[in-house]
């Protein structure tokens, strides 16, 4: 089977072609050889891959620009997905789209969760896209899989945790004050990657949450992960109001992998799991790369 995967330099699209390529002819490309917001472009890469799955890990993610650069964010979060469903209808392809926890206004008191039936009601201009991005793609094909997904990390690309190991490596002198009253779930791109070829294995589709599971918040995530690289830290915790940021935040986002448990599709483990895992393969590479 021949799987095209979008936003392949990303740290989920390398993931997912180290997953798949074993098994299926995988077509792993970017922006610099497939503009999604071209339905033209769309086109004629579908036709040309033919490909039985699309697997969209392109996105516009960087949620504070999203405030401001809101036809770039609209165009690559909700007409790419859109361009994307069609031609995955035309060639009679399975649409995996990537989506986020950020859908959901946050008000639920932590430890609540967010099940895949709870109503969307996004804070930010980036949660709005990646909403209707979804409706989108529910829209234009009824043969596709929209994971959310949380607090993403992984080897490739950038992400929160490269962000605090550069810092604490390179000012250890200077305090870093990391938000400590927003919760969720950090989510390694590579458990996702295998939790997406698990979905498509056996038939999904629909809508589900796939994070990791447990919660925490964005200042437990990062002094657990700079203690088990025993890196020196200056992190403060500081409370979403004393750390303003253009794009509002969901203060509890903890997503509740419902559908995969109830279908007993849930491969999805607790994050310090994967996140100790993850620094066992990667944690000297990361630290040699940033240093």
């Amino acid at each position: 089977m021949n799987i095209l995967i979008t936003g392949g330099n990303g740290q989920l699209g390398k993931d997912c072609e180290h997953v798949f390529k074993n098994s299926c002819q995988t077509t792993c490309i970017d922006i610099e050889d497939l503009d999604i917001t071209d339905p033209d472009h769309v086109e004629a890469v579908v036709k040309q891959v033919r490909p039985g799955i699309i697997i969209n890990c392109a996105a516009f993610t960087q949620v504070d620009a999203c405030e401001t650069q809101k036809k770039p964010a609209w165009n690559v979060n909700v007409t790419g997905p859109k361009n994307l469903a069609k031609s995955a209808r035309k060639n009679n392809s399975l649409l995996v789209h990537i989506s986020t926890d950020y859908v959901f206004d946050g008000k639920k008191e932590p430890p609540g969760q967010y099940s895949e039936t709870d109503t969307a009601a996004p804070l930010s201009y980036y949660g709005i896209t990646k909403r209707e991005g979804e409706l989108a793609v529910i829209h234009h094909t009824s043969n596709h899989i929209i994971l959310r997904t949380a607090w993403l990390y992984g080897f490739y690309g950038q992400n929160f945790l490269k962000t605090i190991l550069k810092k604490a490596l390179n000012q250890p002198a200077i305090p870093l004050k990391i938000v400590n009253d927003q919760f969720g779930t950090p989510t390694w791109s590579y458990r996702l990657a295998l939790q997406i070829a698990h979905l498509v294995k056996n038939k999904g589709q629909g809508i589900y949450h796939a994070s990791s599971e447990g919660a925490c918040s964005w200042y437990d995530f990062a002094k657990y992960f700079l203690e088990k690289l025993s890196v020196a830290y200056n992190i403060r915790p500081c409370t979403t109001d004393e750390y303003p940021t253009p794009a509002a935040r969901p203060k509890c986002s903890i997503l509740d992998n419902r559908r995969l448990k109830n279908e007993k599709l849930n491969i999805m483990q607790h994050w310090q799991k994967d996140l100790d895992e993850y620094i066992h393969q990667y944690g000297q590479r990361l630290i040699t790369t940033i240093s």
